[in-house]
């Protein structure tokens, strides 16, 4: 438990390094009239989730505690988005493709909802 844990730490500090520098580095490029920094980093992490989760239950032998600490915490902090992905291809792919669209539009829905309730009560406040 203590080495997850220990996994999970040092991951989560190179991912969040890596969101941030990635962020930097697009804004830089392209600028701030579009969010392309999150979306490239979204779609990179979706990306390295996905290949990742199955080379290391497939093909590559890794510690379970090993593999949650670059999926939990490296890919959990770099991307959210993530996980939210692997959840939804998981669903579809058991068969559950009703339960899969449940979450990718509720999850959308609620969660813009929460942003957009979070600003209007800040903004209130």
């Amino acid at each position: 438990m203590f080495a997850t844990f220990g996994y999970v730490t040092f991951f989560a500090l190179i991912g969040v390094w890596a969101r941030y520098g990635q962020n930097l580095l697009v804004q830089t490029v392209f600028g701030r009239g579009f969010p392309w920094a999150i979306l490239s980093i979204n779609v990179m992490g979706c990306f390295l989730m996905g290949f990742l989760f199955f080379e290391t239950l497939d093909r590559i032998s890794v510690s379970p505690e090993l593999r949650t600490g670059i999926l939990t915490g490296g890919l959990g902090t770099y991307t959210t988005f993530s996980t939210f992905s692997v959840e939804t291809l998981v669903l579809f792919e058991n068969g559950e493709p009703a339960k899969g669209l449940i979450y990718v539009f509720s999850t959308m829905v609620l969660c813009l909802g929460a942003t957009f309730a979070g600003a209007w009560i800040s903004r209130s406040i």
